[in-house]
Order: C-alpha cells, then structure tokens, then sequence
C-alpha cells in the first residue's frame, strides 16, 4: 500500500510527542519514575529508527 509507511512513521512520531508530554506531566505530578522515562526513551528510539528507514 503506498503511503502506509509514511502514515505509521507520523502516527509514530505523534505518540512519541504525545508519550514524552504524559511522561513529563506524571513526573511533574506524582514524581519520577525511571521505567517510564526508559519506556519513552526505547520509543523515541523506535520512531527514529522507522524516520530513518524510510528514507
């Protein structure tokens, strides 16, 4: 399917900002937590490999 790739890398990218905005948000709040911190990080990781990839 042509432009699936790109709409999942968007789609990526969006969670991404989204995730990094609830992350910060709950630390802000509750306080910090390592894992969720490590969570967003492996999924920034993930949407950078998939932007890279697709060119």
């Amino acid at each position: 399917m042509p432009g699936s790739t790109k709409g999942s890398t968007k789609a990526m990218g969006v969670l991404t900002i989204g995730g990094l905005v609830v992350v910060t948000a709950y630390t802000v709040a509750i306080g910090g937590n390592g894992w969720l911190w490590f969570g967003w990080v492996v999924l920034g990781l993930l949407t950078l490999a998939m932007v890279v990839t697709q060119s």
